[in-house]
């Protein structure tokens, strides 16, 4: 089983079922341990311990094991397996499953080369309750937006949105965070361990430049939490002549949908779904939807779905499907906003499952898709999230019982491509990391 994300509608809803890639398969990469933080600038670094496994924790308030705790409901349409769709007033309902459970809930085919949806019996069709609506938003005022920078006329050229390193000033050093999934305490704790915001949590990097690679909500307890303070840290790097920027991840995609779109049904070739759907069984929390404003939604919906920074090709999914989307990282950008502003509902969707593919960098075609990207957007090497660490490597699969072990960012495909999503939702780690690695 592996943690991706899952959605009502298999692409392939008759062509039965199909055989899970075996991830013990080690993808022939290392792990980068970097040594310890002394924080930017050589100040010196306050080494409190800290925890960055919060997933269990979470969970177990949430789903005891003892079945008697909340109940994940999920209303869908019609959704289904690969055996075909099951009947379009089918409520999933997700309840009495322990922490080990919890990604198995939440699994989805999102395999490169195609959908593997496979049954759940933690999931039973259930007479459906009074839906929760959608927030409407329409009709407020859009506040003023935090601005993460202006466009990149040349994204391969170096770029300073903001005050220009004087004669001889090198531009501050980069660093990447993986998904955060809600976890703002995690994400506090290893930005302050980096030495990028203080103990109060503000701005300390100076001319440093942050990229977060997406998917700030969802399964963890605080999802706007998160996006309020990478907001707030933008407006901080701006003023100390760095920047903080973020790319657009598949759930913030499926977050912007739910709000838009909430049961409005969408078309699959597998039956009918719906975005908020989709957004429960993936760990959709209501509190973030009750707490969704319209200056959120106006900043994630401008997030760029592409970067390149000193050589590194940002995405947020190790899929190809970028390149269904143009020749440039302009043009993908521009193709992602055109779809959020004047696309319906099914390419909203359709936009949803492209980048919810996953895996494309792995096994012995995985470099070769990598230098698919690289040639078409440039840079030498990609860094994304979205896949988990420990299903990348195979080390979810420990005996033990023990949380996996993630000491850093995980290279591989002939050193190619850089994996910075530790798993934080499953035991994991939340990975922040300064490049190159």
């Amino acid at each position: 089983m592996t943690p991706e994300d899952r959605f009502p509608g298999p692409e392939h809803p008759h062509s039965g079922p199909r055989h899970q890639p075996d991830l013990d398969v080690l993808p022939y990469g290392t792990y980068y341990e970097p040594e310890p933080a002394t924080g930017y600038q050589g100040a010196p670094y306050d080494a409190e311990t800290y925890s960055g496994y919060g997933g269990a924790r979470y969970l177990e308030q949430h789903w005891p094991v003892d079945g008697q705790g909340h109940g994940h409901t999920v209303h869908a349409q019609g959704t289904g397996t690969d055996h075909g769709p099951v009947d379009q007033s089918a409520v999933f309902s997700h309840q009495g499953q322990g922490p080990g459970d919890y990604e198995d809930a939440y699994e989805t085919a999102g395999y490169e080369g195609g959908y593997d949806a496979q049954d759940h019996p933690g999931y039973e069709p259930t007479l459906p309750d009074q839906p929760s609506p959608a927030l409407q938003l329409a009709d407020r005022d859009d506040p003023p937006t935090i601005e993460l920078g202006p466009p990149l006329p040349d994204p391969a050229a170096p770029t300073y949105p903001y005050p220009a390193p004087g004669p001889g000033e090198p531009p501050g050093p980069v660093y990447v965070v993986g998904d955060v999934h809600g976890y703002l305490d995690e994400l506090r704790a290893e930005l302050h361990h980096q030495g990028l915001i203080d103990a109060d949590g503000h701005w300390s990097a100076d001319r440093a430049r942050i990229w977060f690679l997406g998917d700030f909500t969802d399964r963890g307890p605080d999802g706007i939490g998160v996006i309020d303070l990478v907001m707030q840290l933008a407006a901080e790097a701006a003023a100390a002549g760095g920047y903080c920027r973020a790319l657009m991840g598949n759930h913030e995609l499926l977050f912007l949908g739910a709000h838009k779109y909430g049961d409005e049904p969408v078309q699959s070739t597998a039956g009918t779904a719906s975005f908020l759907a989709a957004w429960r069984l993936n760990g959709g929390q209501q509190n973030d939807l009750d707490r969704l404003e319209a200056h959120h939604i106006s900043w994630l919906s401008r997030l760029p779905a592409i970067g390149l920074e000193d050589g590194h090709l940002l995405l947020h999914s190790d899929t190809t499907a970028y390149l269904e989307y143009g020749e440039s990282i302009p043009d993908v950008n521009d193709a992602v906003h055109g779809v959020l502003a004047d696309g319906g509902v099914d390419e909203w969707w359709d936009c949803f499952r492209r980048f919810t593919k996953r895996f494309a960098f792995r096994g012995d075609a995985g470099p070769t898709a990598v230098h698919e990207l690289l040639d078409t957007y440039g840079g030498s090497r990609i860094v994304h999230g979205h896949s988990p660490i420990p299903y990348l490597t195979g080390a979810v699969h420990a005996d033990d019982g023990q949380p996996p072990h993630i000491p850093g960012p995980y290279v591989y495909a002939d050193d190619l491509a850089v994996a910075m999503d530790g798993g934080v939702t499953m035991e994991g780690r939340l990975l922040v990391a300064r490049l190159p690695i």
